[in-house]
C-alpha cells in the first residue's frame, strides 16, 4: 500500500466492539454473569481484540470466563451503541449459545479474577440485574432466538 493510502486508513474512525453469548436453560432462562470490575451484570463475552473476528472473540471469552468449550450458533443481534458510558460509540454482537443442559452447567468454572458469580435469570430477573440498554439487547436476543430471526438494534432499540 502506498504511504498516502496507509495514512488515509490510519485516519479512519475506530469503534469499540464486543461479542456476547446468549445461553438459555431448559426453562428458557438466560445465563448472566456478574463481573468483578463492573457494578452490573451482563451476558458472558467481552471485547473483540485487534485483528480478531467477533465469533472467535466470543468463543475465546466463553472459554476464559466460564471454562466452557461449546460450539456457538448464529448471530442473533447487532447493536450499535452511542457514546455515553464510554467516550466512543461501539458495535455489540450477540451469538446464540443454545441450551445448556445440567451436565454443561455443572462444568462452569468461573474465571474469578473477572467474574464474581453467574445466575439463570428469567425476563424479570434479567431486567433487574442489567442496565437498560443491556436488558433491551438481551430481550431482543431472546425474542429473535425463539423466532429464528436476527435483529439490528441501536442502543438496544429495534432500528429497522
Amino acid at each position: 500500500m502506498e504511504s498516502e493510502q496507509v495514512e488515509d486508513v490510519a485516519r479512519l474512525p475506530r469503534k469499540r466492539m464486543g461479542a456476547g453469548v446468549l445461553f438459555v436453560d431448559e426453562l428458557d432462562r438466560v445465563l448472566l454473569v456478574e463481573p468483578t470490575y463492573k457494578d452490573y451484570w451482563e451476558l458472558p463475552g467481552g471485547v473483540v481484540e485487534a485483528n480478531e473476528s467477533p465469533l472467535v472473540a466470543a468463543v475465546r471469552e466463553i472459554d476464559e470466563e466460564l471454562g466452557l468449550r461449546v460450539p456457538l450458533g448464529r448471530l442473533l443481534v447487532v447493536d450499535w451503541v452511542p457514546p455515553g458510558l464510554y467516550p466512543s460509540d461501539g458495535v455489540m454482537l450477540v451469538y446464540d449459545g443454545g441450551v445448556l443442559g445440567a451436565d454443561q452447567t455443572a462444568e462452569i468454572a468461573l474465571q474469578t479474577e473477572e467474574l464474581r458469580s453467574w445466575a439463570w435469570c428469567d425476563e424479570v430477573e434479567a431486567a433487574k440485574r442489567l442496565p437498560e440498554v443491556l436488558a433491551r439487547r438481551v430481550a431482543a436476543a431472546r425474542r429473535v432466538r425463539r423466532e429464528g430471526a436476527s435483529a439490528y438494534l441501536e442502543d438496544g432499540f429495534v432500528a429497522v
